[in-house]
């Protein structure tokens, strides 16, 4: 193709194929640095998975944490990712993101954002060299949705499944006041005022402008991109790369108005949002495909994964997983309208196991959520469904929640109603219910039970790592992970395997520019998020480990289109 400025709708610098933390992030760093940047999302909403996220951010060696006395190296978590990831191991990309995420948190606190740290928030596999307990990572503070403006119409609402009545609760002090308002005057008082604040905010704008965890990010990340210049265009679709003597020139748009030529000077960033709900794709590299339920934005249709290839990427092959896997169950709606809820919180509470149909269990309950799934896959023959169930007793119920269940005072009948929770008077009247073996089922609590009277875990250690002690209970002694399943009535929700998203994109260098099948950098074409491999080669070593990548790699897109190598 020629690159006569005649055949061209219109210019710009750089042009950036979705709006999530990755996406964004590039249009951030580049636009700060003068360039002129269009965010071109195909939904109707600006945010993708990112918006419906728990908003935390793996970024070791951030500014924030220093801000709050931590002050190792890289070292450390290069020692932890390479103990994680073994054969799975990229010494180019982990050096690059090491390198580049604290800079990334200060370029984007530059630019106005503020984040929160995650000084009691440890790494996963604490046994393993380089664990770190504390301090890598960071959350983005709450944001007042009014000062977007008019621009607070394009933010992508909340998820129905993860929030309550549309308000986000974000992990940590506010979260503890959730789960602990019965029985606190403080706890109390700060539900009632978020309430409040909450039901104000839904009468007078028709939303909650309180915004936490991922939408309060990617809030900030609006503002940033909205006060650096960037265009962001909702309802637009990237639709085909332009290429001019082996350089990624421009794109061609789709959106209202029809198709059009797009001219970037320094190229295309690719942060679609992986392909969550490519089936074809998916059926080629996850276990199980057909039973599998995602977390993700249905606009994860592998349109970056598409674009890349099409101009002589490729995508990753050899990792550990193709996805970021997570337990989740199917909620029905009232309304007749189905979703999923993802089971991060209430698996490491003290008093409830995982079971199959066997009634046996099959993991450590309180490891993390990526874990449980590759446990379930690795326990269920081979011909039978892929389901396990979480089982507890009343007191754990009313205590914790169990998935979409609330806690006390709120009540169990709908959800019971709905076929979401079952229930039975006896552990044996459960299983019955849910079509586990009831022997099978009341032999593993009787022996649960034994053992974790004592804080005991003998067949799979629950509680014995930092990480697992954080998911528990502090309140309960003298293991905050375990407790007796023994006061009925009981109850089980069925649980599946899930996603947060993919890992498996287009491989990438350093750079984040993309590969072509010899190994060589294709000029002007960049990805970044779930568009590009894992950098932890599929492997989950932290919560956070999907956003800070993306931020990471999207800033580091964004700095080298112009021409900002570090």
């Amino acid at each position: 193709m020629s690159d006569a400025r005649a055949e061209w709708n219109e210019t710009c610098d750089l042009l950036v194929a979705g709006s999530g933390a990755a996406g964004l992030a590039a249009a951030v760093a580049a636009a700060r640095r003068g360039l002129k940047v269009i965010v071109a999302e195909k939904a109707e909403v600006i945010g993708g998975t990112t918006a419906w996220s728990g908003g935390w951010i793996w970024a070791p060696c951030n500014p924030v944490a220093r801000r709050n006395g931590f002050t190792e190296d890289s070292s450390g978590p290069r020692t932890y990712l390479e103990a994680v990831q073994g054969n799975n191991f990229n010494p180019e990309l982990v050096d690059a993101f090491l390198d580049a995420a604290p800079e990334m948190i200060g370029f984007l606190e530059d630019a106005g954002m503020e984040f929160e740290c995650g000084a009691r928030i440890p790494d996963t596999y604490g046994h393993l060299p380089g664990a770190g307990t504390g301090g890598r990572s960071v959350i983005a503070a709450p944001y007042d949705g009014r000062r977007l403006g008019g621009a607070i119409g394009m933010l992508r609402r909340p998820m129905r499944e993860t929030s309550f009545i549309g308000m986000t609760i974000q992990a940590g002090a506010d979260l503890r006041a959730f789960m602990t308002a019965t029985r606190s005057v403080r706890s109390a008082v700060h539900v009632g005022l978020r309430l409040t604040r909450h039901l104000w905010s839904l009468a007078r704008y028709g939303r909650g402008m309180e915004l936490r965890n991922g939408n309060a990010l990617v809030a900030r990340l609006m503002r940033a991109a909205l006060d650096a210049g960037v265009e962001l265009r909702t309802g637009v679709a990237v639709t085909e790369l332009l290429r001019d003597n082996g350089q990624v020139s421009g794109a061609v748009l789709d959106g209202p108005a029809g198709p059009s030529r797009v001219a970037s000077a320094r190229g295309v960033v690719l942060a679609c949002g992986g392909y969550p709900y490519d089936l074809a794709r998916r059926k080629a590299t996850f276990p199980h495909p057909d039973q599998h339920r995602t977390l993700a934005v249905p606009s994860a249709t592998g349109d970056g994964l598409q674009l890349g290839e099409a101009a002589g990427g490729h995508q990753a092959q050899t990792l550990a997983s193709a996805g970021a896997w997570c337990p989740v169950s199917e909620v029905l709606w009232p309304d007749g309208s189905k979703g999923v809820f993802p089971h991060i919180i209430e698996r490491g509470k003290p008093g409830v196991i995982g079971v199959l149909a066997s009634g046996r269990r099959f993991c450590n309950e309180g490891l993390g959520y990526y874990d449980y799934v590759k446990e379930l896959y690795n326990a269920v023959p081979g011909g039978s469904p892929v389901e396990s169930w979480l089982i507890c007793d009343h007191r754990f119920i009313r205590r914790y929640g169990l998935g979409i269940v609330r806690p006390a005072p709120l009540p169990l009948g709908p959800w019971i109603k709905s076929g979401y929770l079952s229930t039975g008077v006896t552990l044996g009247d459960l299983a019955r219910t849910c079509g586990i073996d009831p022997a099978g089922l009341e032999d593993t609590v009787a022996r649960f039970n034994t053992h974790a009277a004592n804080g005991e875990d003998p067949e799979f250690h629950r509680g014995t790592t930092p990480y697992m002690r954080l998911q528990g209970d502090p309140d309960v002694s003298p293991n905050p992970c375990l407790a007796p399943i023994e006061t009925g009535p009981f109850y089980a929700v069925r649980v599946i395997p899930g996603s947060f998203g993919t890992f498996a994109g287009l491989q990438t260098d350093g750079d984040a520019r993309v590969l072509d099948a010899d190994g060589r950098p294709i000029a002007g074409l960049y990805a970044a998020g779930t568009d590009m491999a894992s950098v932890m080669g599929g492997h989950y070593p932290a919560g956070g480990i999907n956003l800070g990548p993306a931020l990471t790699f999207g800033y580091i897109a964004g700095r080298h289109a112009a021409g900002g190598a570090k």
